[in-house]
């Protein structure tokens, strides 16, 4: 956990407002990739627009990344410290559970270097494994 997310977010050169500082907590406090759509719930006071422009710039800032787990709804789940996102070092699986719909990070699983044939170049790699998560899995 940060603990001091006004610095952290200025040293990502991101003003900390309170509603950056809120989404921020937030995310931190989820164990599952979020979509808009729940953040927005958990905010329901804030416009869409408002959360989803400091979801763009904590992205684009690496502070974020953005989850297609083929459900039709991006998720979003905080980086790692000392991530920059990139496709040979950062990138690691997600897992997508069938019964319940969360898609969960796995940060310890990498996801490996892939050879592309010469000419192409790799801007973005999403690996995720679709089945039933452990919760699911002991009912």
């Amino acid at each position: 956990m940060i603990k001091n997310i006004d610095n952290f977010l200025e040293q990502k050169k991101i003003r900390p407002t309170a509603m950056r500082i809120l989404i921020f907590k937030f995310l931190e406090s989820q164990n599952v990739a979020t979509s808009l759509t729940d953040i927005e719930n958990a905010f329901d006071k804030s416009e869409r627009t408002t959360l989803y422009r400091t979801l763009k710039t904590f992205e684009e800032h690496g502070i974020v990344h953005t989850i297609d787990d083929g459900s039709g709804i991006n998720k979003f789940a905080l980086c790692e410290e000392n991530c920059n996102c990139e496709v040979d070092t950062d990138l690691h699986l997600h897992f997508h559970c069938n019964n319940c719909g969360e898609t969960v990070c796995l940060t310890n699983h990498k996801i490996p270097h892939i050879n592309l044939p010469e000419g192409y170049l790799a801007e973005d790699v999403n690996l995720v494994v679709k089945g039933i998560c452990e919760k699911c899995n002991r009912l």
